[in-house]
């Protein structure tokens, strides 16, 4: 998969994120695994969605205790 395509495919996961928040969990762990993907395949990631990564692991964390 291209880095164009993946980039399409968050683009439209944080819009599902922003219309659709009663799925956001579900959506985090999309976002999550297109990241992931992107690292195996080397791409390079944009600093934002490494940031955005980042807070959504540290809101979870912090909603578990």
């Amino acid at each position: 998969m291209a880095l164009e395509e993946f980039k399409a495919r968050i683009s439209l996961l944080l819009e599902e994120m922003v219309n659709q928040p009663e799925d956001q969990h579900e959506i985090q762990e999309q976002l999550r695994e297109k990241l992931r993907e992107m690292r195996a395949m080397g791409l390079p990631l944009p600093a934002d969605l490494v940031e955005l990564e980042k807070r959504l692991d540290d809101d979870f964390y912090a909603a578990g205790t």
